[in-house]
């Protein structure tokens, strides 16, 4: 079983690098592995065990605390979504942002429900997580590199001036946009590979600025981890949750601080810094865990 120790470090960890763009999966497989967790990595990759009970206890924690802190947007997404049901025209850019994040969350739900099982039982593995961990941090590195290489357009702060980083409003995006970025968080389902690293990474590919792409990758984020959670619920309520409810409950309550610190520290980073340091973190990392596994 799990311990409530163990628990609550998995939940701080789960919390922080599912927003953090270095991979919550690839880092619940190798944290384990580094601090001698044998039976917690033996569980990630099983068919059916109490380790997948416990998880969705975590992400519906994280995704509480996304809701939380994006309350309000939400709120305004909700009744511009309802509103296009009513006029059947997109006319607001809350409205856009609504069928944005539902084009979106659509190739992740669909590739989700068909290949979950079968890529977690196959790679939840140390060894395949530290290689897409330093895949991760490739995908990082690229997207910056492209986007310093491309045309971005300059946005005006309406006083005449330009914004301090360039980039497309959000709401400009198309949906077809919106539903590349949502095949690109698709890869998200291998452990090591960053849920919210490839999402920004695809809004800077559109022309976001790192400040938007972030947001947008939140966001895109919030249905898909709760969808995936509450899915998941009854092996939290049926037999694989005996024993572990508890430290289920533990867990959860660390992953919403920690995710909700998380998100407010990186609205406030990504103002002004990139990937590169996430990149180069997740490389070392990487061959870090290598030179672990084979020692």
């Amino acid at each position: 079983m799990i311990s409530y120790f163990q628990a609550i470090v998995i939940g701080l960890l789960q919390g922080i690098t599912e927003l953090v763009p270095i991979s919550s999966l690839g880092h619940t497989v190798l944290l384990p592995d580094w601090l001698g967790w044998h039976n917690l990595v033996r569980a990630q990759s099983a068919d059916e065990s109490f380790f997948l009970a416990f998880v969705v206890a975590l992400h519906v924690a994280t995704a509480l605390a996304l809701l939380v802190h994006y309350r309000e947007t939400w709120a305004r997404i909700v009744v511009g979504f309802l509103t296009t049901l009513r006029t059947r025209r997109i006319a607001t850019p809350d409205q856009r942002l609504a069928w944005l994040l539902i084009v979106g969350t659509i190739p992740v739900g669909i590739t989700g429900l068909a290949l979950e099982h079968v890529l977690r039982t196959i790679f939840a593995k140390p060894s395949a997580a530290a290689v897409f961990l330093i895949v991760n941090g490739g995908i990082l590195s690229l997207g910056e590199r492209l986007r310093r290489r491309a045309d971005v357009p300059v946005r005006s702060r309406g006083d005449g001036e330009s914004e301090d980083e360039p980039g497309r409003q959000l709401d400009t995006l198309e949906l077809k946009e919106a539903g590349v970025i949502g095949v690109a968080q698709a890869a998200a389902l291998l452990a090591g590979i960053s849920r919210s690293g490839v999402t920004i990474a695809g809004g800077l590919l559109r022309g976001l600025n790192h400040e938007d792409a972030a947001r947008f990758g939140f966001l895109l984020a919030t249905p898909v981890i709760f969808a995936a959670g509450v899915y998941k619920l009854p092996d939290l309520a049926g037999p694989l949750g005996d024993g572990v409810r508890g430290q289920a409950l533990a867990g959860g309550v660390a992953a919403f601080v920690a995710a909700y610190i998380a998100v407010r520290f990186l609205e406030r980073y990504f103002q002004r810094r990139t990937l590169t340091p996430f990149a180069i973190y997740c490389v070392i990392a990487g061959v870090a865990s290598l030179i672990h596994l084979a020692a």
